[in-house]
């Protein structure tokens, strides 16, 4: 069965069944249906003082289009340790309009190790990211709004630096001119929009503890600069309140289950190459305290999900996670060792072992955080016995051991020798977490630390502009701020063809940009776009209703 038909045929409980399994009474659950709800912000903020469990982020290598499947393993490594009697549950990212209707596919995991209800999820689902574009938008409003009015903040409408979103793949809205038509629409100016999980609205809601530091951070935003250089801050227009209202409810973690009935957060944003890619703070240390062990995921491979997880969520957070499982496949070994696509099916022990480079970097890069590292394979069916011995003795060779996992066919049962060793290794107590580089460094040294020691590059190049501007806002008090780099996925280097574990390349930055109210400085480097666009042959095409009512081509 396709993952679509396998989820309709779930066997789901009524929602207020998962949560008394993890402690949340029906009247602390806002139903959306039958099998979804919202927990509320007074359960959450009564849990503070609960211990925490265990941590467990699951990442990934540099995604191919073999597929990876670090969602399907984090859901099936929530299955696994319930499997084994422990008491989990997973914290994944919730999906993205954009890429459902552009080429991505879904964001729930697939086969037998699925969240539910995988439609809505990756649809509307609570309505969260509507909320977060409507929140942003109100801000645009208000600022033109404020200019039209007087401009009592003395804004430069030469540089209004908030720019409007949507939750859509839309390349003709990158660059815009707004207000034209006369007078009474105001003062034309050049604009743009950016997809809304590239907003730092988005970025705020998944970092704010609760609705107090969701309006403080909403306020602290720089939406423009006056002519003598000064910050216009959000809440110097007074849109932090309106947009606080309007996340109120987006604040809340939203509780699901997986196919085994199993409990699970999805909230927050996705798109780790333009976002800082993960889930919300207040689901994973909501969850921290419901349960013993506690699975997240981090968005694409590690060189940009794990490193942004590690350095900005973890620190900001005061997170500290016990084990990362590093998700890998003998299909996209094979391609990174040069296989096309279309020869994928074929044994080629040759090209494994070429290819597993760019797991081994990984590797390597994850144990700078002092974190304990095990790999899972995800199995294809094709996969030879040679091939995933070749895989297993190259990750023994870097110190630690490589797991098969079968959780697409088997859900949890797949993924029970994968428990037992993620177990183990928090048991071992050999977690020792630390960010890559330190608060104090200067932003442009920071920028080059995450250059040379994750992606391995040469260097990092930036004009005097841009350095200007970093050292600008080191004098206005941001310099202990973490750096969000915005890059390709699809490699180390900025040349999204450059697979494997590319050597003897620079990293150009273009842009930076300040995420004030989120904390973190925005790097964006090589050619990559805040608005993708959809590709020659969009899954949109393909995606319609059937003659029951059922939605076809989602996933």
């Amino acid at each position: 069965m396709s993952d679509i038909e396998i989820a309709r045929k779930a066997n789901k409980k009524p929602i207020q069944e998962i949560g008394a399994k993890i402690g949340i009474g029906s009247d602390d659950l806002l139903p959306y249906g039958h099998d979804k709800a919202k927990v509320s912000a007074d359960f959450i903020a009564s849990k503070a003082n609960d211990d925490d469990g265990n941590l467990i982020l699951v990442t990934a290598i540099n995604p191919t289009p073999a597929g990876e499947g670090k969602t399907t393993t984090t859901v099936g490594l929530g299955d696994g340790l319930n499997k084994i009697g422990k008491n989990a549950m997973v914290c994944i990212r919730e999906a993205s309009l954009g890429p459902n209707f552009g080429m991505k596919g879904g964001a729930a995991g697939g086969g037998y190790a699925q969240v539910v209800p995988m439609e809505e999820m990756n649809l509307h689902f609570t309505g969260d990211f509507h909320a977060i574009t409507s929140a942003h938008n109100l801000c645009s409003a208000m600022i033109d709004n404020h200019i039209y009015w007087g401009n009592e903040q003395e804004i430069d409408v030469r540089r209004v630096v908030w720019r409007r979103v949507l939750d859509m793949n839309d390349r003709a809205l990158r660059q815009i001119t707004a207000s034209l038509g006369g007078v009474a629409n105001g003062f034309p100016r050049e604009a743009g929009f950016d997809i809304t999980v590239a907003s730092e609205v988005m970025a705020i809601l998944c970092l704010a503890s609760d609705l107090e530091d969701l309006q403080k951070r909403l306020g602290d935003m720089i939406v423009a600069y006056r002519r003598d250089r000064s910050p216009v801050y959000c809440r110097d227009i007074k849109a932090d309140g309106a947009m606080t209202v309007l996340l109120k409810d987006a604040m809340q973690p939203n509780l699901v289950q997986t196919l085994e009935n199993n409990p699970a957060f999805v909230h927050g944003g996705p798109f780790a190459n333009i976002a800082h890619g993960c889930n919300s703070v207040v689901a994973t240390k909501t969850a921290l305290k419901l349960c013993d062990y506690v699975v997240t995921e981090a968005g694409f491979g590690a060189d940009l999900g794990a490193e942004k997880f590690l350095n900005i969520k973890c620190r900001k957070a005061g997170l500290k996670p016990k084990a990362v499982v590093l998700v890998a496949t003998i299909r996209a070994m094979k391609m990174n060792g040069g296989v096309a696509k279309g020869d994928l099916g074929n044994e080629n022990v040759e090209a494994v072992n070429s290819g597993c480079a760019n797991l081994g970097r990984h590797i390597e890069n994850l144990g700078k955080f002092g974190v304990p590292v095990v790999v899972a394979i995800n199995h294809f069916a094709g996969d030879s016995d040679a091939e995933v011995q070749a895989v297993k003795d190259f990750v023994a060779s870097k110190g630690t051991e490589a797991v098969l996992c079968m959780h697409w066919a088997k859900g949890g049962e797949g993924t029970v020798d994968l428990a037992n060793k993620v177990v183990e290794v928090i048991d071992s107590g050999k977690a020792a977490y630390k960010p890559l580089y330190p608060d104090d460094m200067g932003l442009a040294d920071k920028i080059e630390a995450i250059a040379t020691g994750i992606y391995r590059a040469d260097s990092v190049t930036m004009d005097n502009k841009i350095r200007d501007q970093l050292a600008q806002w080191e004098e206005q008090g941001y310099g202990k701020l973490p750096v969000c780099m915005a890059k390709t996925q699809y490699s180390f280097s900025t040349d999204p063809t450059q697979r494997g574990a590319p050597t003897g390349f620079d990293i150009p930055v273009r842009e930076v940009r300040l995420s004030a109210g989120a904390g973190f400085v925005v790097a964006i480097c090589g050619e990559i776009m805040t608005m993708p666009g959809l590709p020659r042959v969009p899954s949109a095409e393909t995606i319609m209703l059937d003659d029951d009512g059922n939605v076809q081509g989602l996933f």
